[in-house]
């Protein structure tokens, strides 16, 4: 049929293999590449995510700090090694934890691309493609993905920036596990061993993306199985599978309280009816175009890839039926929703990425040298304005040991080096998305106790239930907290023993404030 007609020959996957050779190449291109994504995205240690895993570390590392609502700060580490493992390179290696954060980022960024690599070299022939295929996603690794409220990798460490390489290993893994000729089978071994240790990493590190990773193996085992039986049973007794999983999670799912509910409401992300149409588009769009990839008749294509690309449409596919059946807002419990199935899509881009990566640069590359920097050098335009629109405010490189010149971060620092460890302070219950603050994380930055903020104390509740009371005090309390009298203040903050806040510089307020600056000072309550 047309699906089979110019899939590469079985006989032809032995060439895909990496040699020796090639692996000195790969070295070279990867750790440049590497440089390019810290130079074109820059680096936020303390931003978004990356502030919330890091209080968790500074918290091991120094169990004084966070007296109060530390559960806000610890919770998350119940499911991960990440924070255990970071805390011990920091007192193994004696290096401060900025030096050993922005080696880590560097060392996941470079493992990413590297996997990336083995895994189009398992897929082309052709210098050119792989090259390509790397090159694009070195230049889109911080694209968001849909309305997921995921990028493919963060400008700073998390969990996240370990389960993704392990994921790609592990289909590298499956690849070779899985060889179309017979002259391959000694790899097998090898391969098994690569895929079960990367996603027995990845579990250690992030278990839900481990999870989506080992449902892609499955789904890619069945692609490459010799018999069509195999291939096409195989592949509807998992889709079935996953459906009536979800199905019984949902079922199974435990009351919820109407605080909880309400928590679960701020997480738009997680259902799908509630996405912007733009969000929607680029849910569907890597799916058409890895449906072309893998259904159509395209040419030089290989089994290796074919293979990927059906899988990607598959998972995703499944994955999106299953958020539209079982993740909607007016359901009476919304476990599904809250297991996020459509983080899969991030192995569904870095596919897409890859095959569109590597198609550009043969129609561009074999044409003209000139056209393939051109069009690299616009991408990488593109994607650093982009990081200027997000982080205006702050510096494109956030290295250790210099001065940050963002206001919010200024006031932060200020905090930590002149109140004891023991204070408490309060914020505005939206600080986090004020204008000029960029997302910087107060507890990692101040390493103080803060009472629970809307955004991203809020996504910490919506995933242990238990803090939804707490959330709810600490965030009523902290509401519009510029706006108010001094007095109101007082009232709302004395009950939960605040001692300290920061508010607004245009706030107005009778406080001793010793610290302010253009846009935010801090206070002593009396």
């Amino acid at each position: 049929m047309a699906t089979t007609a110019t899939v590469s020959t079985p006989s032809s996957l032995s060439h895909r293999l990496i040699r020796r050779s090639e692996l000195r190449v790969a070295y070279v291109l990867v750790t440049i590449l590497t440089a390019l994504v810290l130079m074109v995205h820059g680096y936020h240690p303390y931003a978004e995510d990356g502030g919330l895993y890091m209080a968790g570390v500074k918290r091991l590392l120094d169990p004084t700090l966070y007296p109060y609502g530390t559960a806000f700060v610890t919770e998350h580490l119940r499911f991960s090694l990440f924070a255990p493992m970071v805390a011990a390179l920091v007192h193994w290696s004696h290096l401060t934890l900025p030096v050993v954060l922005l080696s880590l980022y560097l060392a996941t960024v470079w493992l990413t691309l590297f996997a990336a690599y083995l895994l189009v070299a398992r897929c082309y022939d052709s210098p050119e493609a792989r090259i390509g295929a790397c090159a694009l996603l070195a230049m889109w690794i911080t694209l968001p993905i849909a309305g997921t409220s995921l990028m493919l990798m963060d400008p700073y460490v998390t969990a996240r920036s370990f389960s993704t390489p392990c994921v790609l290993l592990a289909l590298v893994g499956i690849l070779d596990a899985f060889p179309l000729a017979r002259e391959l089978n000694a790899s097998r071994r090898r391969g098994w061993i690569l895929c079960v240790g990367s996603l027995a990493c990845a579990a250690a590190m992030h278990p839900l993306m481990a999870a989506y990773g080992f449902g892609c193996v499955l789904v890619l085992s069945c692609m490459l199985s010799p018999t069509r039986w195999l291939r096409v049973g195989g592949t509807i007794t998992l889709c079935l599978t996953a459906l009536g999983v979800a199905a019984a999670i949902q079922a199974l799912s435990p009351a919820e309280s109407a605080i909880y509910v309400r928590v679960e409401m701020t997480r738009y992300y997680w259902f799908l009816g509630a996405w912007h149409w733009y969000e929607k588009i680029g849910l569907a769009a890597p799916l058409a175009i890895l449906a072309i990839v893998g259904f159509r008749t395209l040419r030089d294509r290989s089994a290796a890839s074919v293979a990927l690309a059906r899988m990607a449409v598959i998972c995703g596919s499944v994955a999106a039926l299953v958020a539209m059946v079982f993740a909607r807002q007016q359901m009476a419990t919304h476990l599904v929703a809250r297991l996020q199935p459509l983080r899969i899509f991030q192995v569904v881009y870095i596919v897409m990425i890859l095959a569109v990566g590597s198609q550009l640069a043969r129609w561009v590359l074999q044409r003209s040298l000139l056209r393939g920097a051109t069009a690299f050098v616009l991408l990488a335009g593109v994607m650093f304005s982009a990081e200027r629109q997000t982080f205006p405010n702050s510096a494109h490189l956030e290295m250790p040991g210099t001065t940050p010149y963002n206001q919010w971060e200024q006031a932060f620092l200020w905090v930590r080096q002149n109140t004891p460890k023991t204070a408490l302070f309060a914020l505005d219950a939206h600080y986090i998305t004020s204008a000029g603050e960029d997302a910087q994380c107060f507890r990692a930055i101040a390493e103080r106790s803060a009472l629970p903020d809307y955004s991203k104390d809020g996504g910490e509740v919506s995933v242990t239930p238990a803090l939804a009371a707490a959330w709810q005090i600490g965030e009523t309390a902290q509401e519009r907290i510029n706006g108010k009298s001094d007095a109101q203040r007082m009232a709302a903050l004395k009950p939960v023993k605040v001692n300290w806040i920061v508010l607004d510089e245009a706030a107005k307020t009778g406080f001793d404030c010793p610290y302010a600056n253009a846009t935010v000072k801090v206070c002593r309550l009396p």
